[in-house]
């Protein structure tokens, strides 16, 4: 049997309480079960049971070295359905000083921001196989990764259009 799909992550973080702050306020996470030093966070969107497990440490745990001259990972991906949700999101990041970076990777459409911990995550928007053309497959393989124009790419696809559709999401039949 194949692996499927990421489950669930879990991040050791200074302060629960704190990180929970973020991730729920930030990107509407919500808490499905906590006990002191540890929160069980469930995505808006997701039927899972949780999507993501953090784990206090406390204040004086150092910053993470990963991708500094340790080993480690660099980035969670989460995926959201429309541009204007990855737009609103952007907006959200920025007011409060967490959003690092913006990139168009052709297929992808991504926004990049850090927790209060200063661990970095992706959220994104998947083109759906259907808009995935050679030209789109071109221009991706010439400049992987480009400054992202949401306005641009909203007038291309649509700020409603369902992302990942046939790529990350199962096309429901006739779609």
């Amino acid at each position: 049997m194949p692996v499927t799909r990421l489950n669930h992550a879990v991040l050791y973080v200074r302060d629960v309480d704190r990180s929970v702050a973020f991730y729920s306020e930030l990107l509407g996470f919500r808490t499905v079960m906590a006990f002191p030093g540890a929160a069980f966070l469930q995505a808006p969107g997701s039927t899972n049971d949780h999507d993501l497990g953090l784990f206090q440490i406390g204040d004086q745990a150092r910053p993470s070295g990963a991708g500094q001259g340790t080993v480690g990972m660099y980035h969670l991906a989460w995926e959201v359905d429309t541009l204007d949700e990855l737009e609103r999101l952007a907006r959200v990041l920025a007011d409060a000083g967490a959003l690092v970076g913006a990139s168009n990777h052709g297929t992808t459409k991504s926004l990049y921001a850090q927790d209060p911990d200063g661990l970095e995550m992706e959220i994104c928007w998947l083109l759906p196989l259907d808009l995935i053309t050679e030209d789109v497959l071109t221009a991706a393989r010439v400049a992987p990764v480009r400054p992202l124009d949401l306005p641009a790419e909203k007038e291309r696809y649509g700020g409603q259009t369902r992302g990942g559709i046939g790529v990350s999401v199962p096309a429901a039949a006739g779609e």
